[in-house]
């Protein structure tokens, strides 16, 4: 009997040496209810609530707000490095060069404006895919701007050249937007492109999903790479969100009540009141009960 109780109170989290104590002065045979009196009235408090730092203490959630409930940490607040709380970035170099060209120049700025935007952010898996073929020496027909940055980009081994050959005199290229999904999928990345890629959905089913859910189109302005702030629409995922392996769900805004002090509904209004935020959390008549001193219980008996 006397290992029973133990191992019950043990299990509570209350500590040997106050169960023992308590036993001794009530007796092996005394109730369970009366020992834990007994360690109640002593003081002792379970192991687990002991451990506990309690740096705030816990407040009464005003009517109609969320002001007790803390505030979700954004990446990277916590100490830990953001870089794995980040996706990885594909993008599609020529469809980025050419648009910040105006589809007459291949622009090599405009990719290096994508992947300083990349970086700042703190993105550290950036890959740029661009065909082989780019090395060679500009013609008249395919212009080239700045494309030392090229040379650039690979020392630093974020640009990814994909194959091409001459075979008698005609270009061979390999299909670059091949290379740029199916890393971007393996990854679990975020492809950067204008382009929709829609012969690669036909082709692959699970690719036609991921392109759908992790394409991210941008536009230049004045030399500044942008891409949208809602990149799956209005009601889709914020930016950061989009970029994030570990999204964080947007902080619910609360509507003033329109009534105001006037609102009779009390702790089932909806709407947000300033004045009530140090009030307690109460149903109107548990707030009578207690005005008039009323026990609840013996309010329920009564309601029953």
């Amino acid at each position: 009997v006397h290992q029973s109780k133990m191992d019950f109170f043990c299990k509570l989290g209350y500590g040997k040496q106050d169960i023992c104590k308590v036993l001794e002065n009530l007796g092996q045979e005394a109730l369970e209810d009366d020992v834990l009196k007994e360690l109640i009235r002593m003081g002792s408090k379970p192991q687990a609530l002991e451990s506990q730092t309690q740096p705030s203490q816990l407040k009464l959630v005003a009517r109609g707000s969320c002001s007790a409930t803390p505030g979700l940490k954004w990446l990277g607040e916590d100490g830990s490095d953001s870089s794995d709380s980040l996706r990885p970035i594909v993008i599609d170099g020529s469809n980025v060069a050419m648009s910040h060209g105006n589809k007459e120049v291949f622009s090599c700025w405009g990719i290096q404006l994508a992947v300083d935007w990349f970086r700042e952010r703190g993105h550290t898996y950036i890959k740029v895919f661009v065909p082989l073929w780019r090395k060679e020496p500009p013609r008249q027909d395919s212009p080239i701007a700045d494309q030392h940055i090229l040379g650039e980009l690979e020392k630093q081994s974020v640009l990814v050249y994909t194959p091409s050959r001459k075979v008698k005199g005609k270009r061979v290229v390999c299909y670059d937007d091949r290379y740029i999904v199916k890393v971007a999928y393996e990854k679990d990345g975020v492809i950067v492109s204008n382009d929709h890629y829609r012969d690669l959905q036909n082709e692959n089913p699970e690719w036609k999903w991921f392109i759908e859910q992790r394409l991210l189109m941008y536009s230049f302005v004045s030399n500044r790479f942008m891409p949208p702030d809602d990149p799956l629409g209005r009601h889709g995922p914020t930016l950061s969100n989009f970029l994030s392996k570990k999204p964080v769900p947007p902080e619910r805004k609360w509507q003033p009540c329109p009534y105001g002090k006037k609102c009779t509904y009390g702790h089932k209004c909806k709407f947000y009141h300033p004045e009530r935020q140090h009030q307690a959390q109460l149903s109107v008549a548990d707030e009578l009960r207690a005005k008039t001193k009323v026990p609840l219980a013996l309010g329920k008996e009564e309601e029953r």
